[in-house]
């Protein structure tokens, strides 16, 4: 059966997905995820692809990016996994595979659906049951987004930047949002969304895509996420 193609509009917010082979861990130290970092900053300047929010886990890593050119994605994830797989396989005197396939990724609504893809991002390792507050993780972006840690690799995505007028009211809603759980329903969706390399929007959305693109990438009943801007509509009243 031939592979899927990837549909990857310019100025089209995507959430990416890369896993281990098997699930096995591809960061067994923090300096593995430091070196990993390091050139997704490095080849996603050189690929013009911007990156909103990230998470390294032990055995997988999530990114929201946006592409400002046809192959930012693809590009970028490929030089900077094959230049990772050489790094892990010397350090750790191993050969072969590392990652399971190809990267996964879906394209997502910036008006509906962004920020709580934000959120189903930096939400993992609370998930994960490997700390109780995303601020206690290193290695995502929640500290950029929600507490003002400098970062050359964040770029806030025009969503993001519609949550107040200054940083410190940006920040501080953003923390807001985390206040409110994610709905199962929609974390179920983003999960297979992603797996599937579909798009997670309303109805007009998945339709404007399929217009752009020739390719209808529908898969689960569309409309905005329980709760998708209440909370943050409150706060910028």
């Amino acid at each position: 059966m031939p592979r899927k193609p990837r549909v990857s509009p310019i100025k089209v917010s995507q959430h990416v997905i890369v896993r281990g082979n098997n699930r096995q861990p591809c960061f067994i130290c923090e300096e593995d995820m430091e070196f990993y970092m390091n050139y997704l900053k490095e080849y996603a300047n050189k690929h013009n692809l911007k990156i909103h929010a990230w998470v390294l886990m032990p055995n997988h890593i999530h990114l929201l990016v946006t592409p400002m050119n046809t192959n930012s994605v693809s590009k970028t994830m490929q030089d900077v996994g094959r230049l990772y797989v050489r790094y892990f396989n010397k350090t750790y005197k191993r050969t072969g595979t590392l990652w399971e396939g190809r990267y996964k990724s879906s394209l997502v609504q910036s008006d509906f659906y962004l920020l709580a893809v934000y959120r189903y991002i930096e939400l993992n390792p609370v998930r994960a049951s490997m700390v109780k507050d995303p601020a206690g993780y290193r290695f995502s972006s929640y500290q950029i987004n929600a507490l003002g840690k400098h970062s050359n690799l964040c770029i806030p995505h025009s969503e993001y930047l519609l949550l107040g007028n200054n940083d410190d009211n940006r920040q501080q809603n953003y923390r807001s949002l985390f206040e409110q759980q994610l709905d199962s329903k929609l974390i179920n969706d983003i999960r297979k969304i992603t797996n599937k390399g579909m798009a997670i929007g309303n109805e007009k959305f998945i339709t404007q895509i399929k217009k752009l693109t020739g390719h209808d990438l529908s898969n689960v009943s569309r409309g905005r996420p329980i709760g998708w801007r209440k909370k943050v509509v409150t706060l910028l009243l």
